[in-house]
């Protein structure tokens, strides 16, 4: 990196457009508030969460992550210190949070804390993505900080393992995992968030889809196709029946994250937008408008959201909700056939299934 001509600010290793005083509305998936908005909405969650604001041992984390881990520097893994410079650069966080490295062969990357957000990168994932692949991490952690993330992820790590010690209690379970299960679902909508984050501080598709991509299939680009990638997200939103459709949803319930072919797929998507152009063209919410923004708005955009990704879903769930919305009549039997899988036609234009046109046998 090189200084700036006031000798004190830092500016990005290479030539990438800057987002003076950007809002993280500006690329915050519309599923993310709305799932934000579900969680504080839920029984309890406020007095769980002002409990644990001043019960969770902030100190303590913090201690833990210096003793036990390295901290990122000019001194040490100074090329992960200049990514996240750039990064808080790009997005004009004032504060560059602290940054760690941790033993651990899973790849994996974090931003928590109450007072102030940390980040913590696993070794896994520093020694399997490139210097581009790695930016886009840091990219979406910052972009977790900016978004005020880390509380909400640091209470659901909380909750997650007092789950687990309290599990023997008769219905002392019940409420925690009501939460962690709210906080997972919101947790995984905030990661199309710091996605798109992550793209913004990068400014390099390619690198981003690289980066899901190995985190999916480790340290082999040179037998993985990004294009071959995407064409699994479309297979795996447009097939099997109604039964798929509810095993996907089961198969999601206990992840942290949304599986990766989803992630890079949305993320694309967003990338091919106007609204990823807008910004790079520097039309975007600013902070300093943060105040006087609209709830009922941010509601409006929500619903017109889930409303075209229902129009637009290929899932056999989503379609048939979507025919549902539109007036489609004889429900039971196309709720029959969906589950199913029949195809049939009777005189009177309705679906039967065959062993009920003949009987069994």
């Amino acid at each position: 990196m090189t200084d700036s001509n006031s000798g004190s600010e830092k500016v990005p290793s290479r030539q990438r457009r800057r987002f003076p005083g950007i809002s993280s509305r500006a690329y915050e998936h519309p599923a993310d508030r709305s799932a934000l908005v579900a969680l504080r909405k839920l029984s309890g969650f406020d007095t769980v969460f002002k409990a644990l604001s001043g019960l969770l041992p902030e100190r303590s984390l913090r201690l833990l992550f210096l003793s036990d881990s390295v901290r990122v520097s000019d001194a040490q893994f100074a090329h992960l210190n200049d990514m996240l410079r750039d990064a808080c650069y790009i997005l004009d966080l004032e504060k560059v949070p602290p940054m760690y490295v941790t033993q651990d062969p899973k790849p994996n990357a974090m931003c928590i804390g109450l007072d102030e957000p940390i980040i913590v990168v696993t070794t896994g994932l520093v020694e399997l993505l490139d210097e581009e692949e790695m930016r886009a991490v840091i990219g979406h952690e910052v972009g977790h900080a900016l978004s005020g993330h880390a509380v909400y992820r640091t209470i659901l790590l909380f909750l997650t393992n007092l789950a687990l010690k309290v599990a023997w209690i008769p219905l002392g379970n019940v409420a925690i995992m009501a939460i962690v299960t709210a906080l997972r679902e919101w947790f995984r909508k905030s990661e199309l968030s710091a996605d798109r984050a992550g793209l913004l501080v990068g400014q390099d598709l390619q690198a981003s889809m690289r980066g899901l991509m190995k985190i999916a299939g480790g340290n082999h680009l040179h037998e993985m196709n990004v294009d071959a990638f995407l064409e699994q997200a479309e297979e795996y939103e447009a097939g099997g029946d109604l039964r798929d459709s509810v095993l996907k949803i089961l198969n999601l319930l206990p992840r942290s994250h949304p599986f990766t072919t989803v992630r890079a797929a949305e993320l694309k998507k967003w990338a091919e937008s106007r609204d990823y152009q807008r910004i790079l063209d520097g039309h975007y919410p600013r902070r300093a408008e943060d105040k006087d923004t609209s709830v009922t708005d941010s509601f409006r955009e929500s619903a017109a959201h889930y409303a075209g990704s229902v129009r637009t879903s290929k899932d056999p769930l989503m379609k048939l909700v979507g025919d549902i919305a539109g007036g489609a009549g004889d429900l039971g039997g196309r709720l029959r056939d969906k589950f199913t899988g029949a195809g049939g036609s009777d005189s009177q234009g309705g679906s039967r299934p065959a062993d009920e046109e003949g009987g069994k046998g």
